[in-house]
């Protein structure tokens, strides 16, 4: 009997054995990885949080639901109500909407795996927040802009951030100017990485111009700007035309002023122009000097004619040019006539007979004259 009751018992352990397997437990589930993207918040950033869990146990574990709570970083998406069952080697990634609600620093906010049988799993996933933006500079501009002068204007954006940040592009803004291009793509920067917009700026009056940085932090749209203030002023490189070695000399019927024009200047003067202004009155054949292109340290001589009244004493010697954009610029030099006069037109003297012809008759004479007194003195 009691060997009766042994070989009982020997059964049902063994159906036990065959009919209940061992399971793995929530201590065979471990965090292998997770992941923010992007990298770094900044506040009120929305992000996608990863989570992926494995099974290393030999038999598979049932999970009854999956979660994520916190402060400071917050889920916005719905948890996982119904998980399953995880086979054993097996891996599985949960996928979170959070969204940055508090200030900087680093935030943990915890990744909870709810079993079927018993127990849980917490698992804290640090997430960094920092507010710094992107950095702006002006690395090139002139030393004073003038009215409907182009400008060339260089603005660096750098990344200060511990995270690259994707889609950087500048884009001015504001009124009274024009500018080429109208906007500046850079794209992708590193971190500590950096990228260069290049603008010509027109301005038709004195202004501010803001330069708007706008990138990406993932899917987080951010701007800073930068502010240049546009006044006129005197350009120190600009072409800077003298007239030197002047001389006036009167002619019949006005004068006729000869000189040199050297350009000063630290850039080119083009389609350079001299011509006497008022009070004068510009003659032929030098109504106009066309002097062309003169580069910095270069000289050319000139000649112009002209007549002014008696009561003259000076008259202003006005240089015209265009620097490369082709904006126009004129200059003035005041010479003296001296002592007012010039030598009356031919036509207008001695009643309207010219001189030269008076000459000739007279000369004609005397030598007829002489023929004449030759002849009576032979005889």
């Amino acid at each position: 009997m009691k060997l009766l009751h042994l070989t009982i018992i020997s059964l049902l352990c063994a159906v036990a054995v065959v009919a209940i397997p061992a399971s793995a437990g929530p201590a065979d589930i471990a965090v292998t990885s997770s992941a923010i993207d992007p990298s770094v918040l900044m506040k009120g950033d929305t992000g996608t949080l990863t989570v992926t869990i494995q099974n290393n146990g030999a038999d598979p574990v049932s999970i009854k639901s999956a979660r994520l709570y916190g402060s400071g970083v917050v889920g916005l998406s719905d948890s996982y109500p119904s998980v399953g069952e995880i086979g054993a080697g097996n891996a599985k990634t949960f996928t979170f909407t959070v969204r940055a609600d508090g200030g900087e620093g680093t935030f943990y906010p915890v990744f909870v795996l709810d079993f079927v049988n018993a127990g849980s799993l917490r698992y804290p996933v640090p997430v960094q927040v920092e507010d710094t933006p992107l950095s702006a500079s002006v690395i090139k501009k002139p030393d004073a802009f003038s009215g409907g002068r182009t400008a060339e204007i260089a603005v660096r954006v750098g990344n200060p951030r511990p995270n690259a940040a994707s889609g950087v592009q500048v884009i001015p803004q504001g009124t009274d100017f024009t500018v080429t291009p109208t906007g500046a793509f850079i794209g992708a920067l590193a971190s500590d990485g950096s990228g260069t917009a290049v603008f010509n700026l027109t301005p038709a009056a004195e202004t501010t111009v803001t330069f708007q940085v706008v990138w990406r932090n993932g899917i987080n749209t951010h701007t800073a700007d930068l502010t240049l203030p546009v006044v006129f002023g005197e350009d120190k490189r600009q072409a800077d035309p003298v007239v030197t070695n002047v001389e006036v000399t009167p002619e019949a019927g006005g004068y006729r002023i000869v000189g040199d024009i050297s350009n000063a200047g630290l850039e080119s003067a083009r389609s350079v122009l001299v011509t006497p202004g008022a009070p004068a009155v510009p003659t032929d054949p030098f109504r106009v000097y066309v002097v062309g292109t003169l580069d910095p340290d270069d000289m050319s001589s000139f000649e112009v004619t002209f007549r002014a009244d008696a009561n003259v004493t000076e008259v202003p010697i006005v240089v015209e040019y265009r620097d490369d954009d082709g904006n126009r610029y004129t200059t003035t030099t005041m010479v003296g006539v001296a002592g007012g006069t010039a030598a009356a037109p031919l036509e207008e003297r001695d009643g309207g007979i010219p001189l030269a012809g008076i000459i000739v008759v007279a000369l004609v004479a005397l030598g007829i004259a002489g023929a004449i007194y030759y002849s009576w003195r032979r005889k």
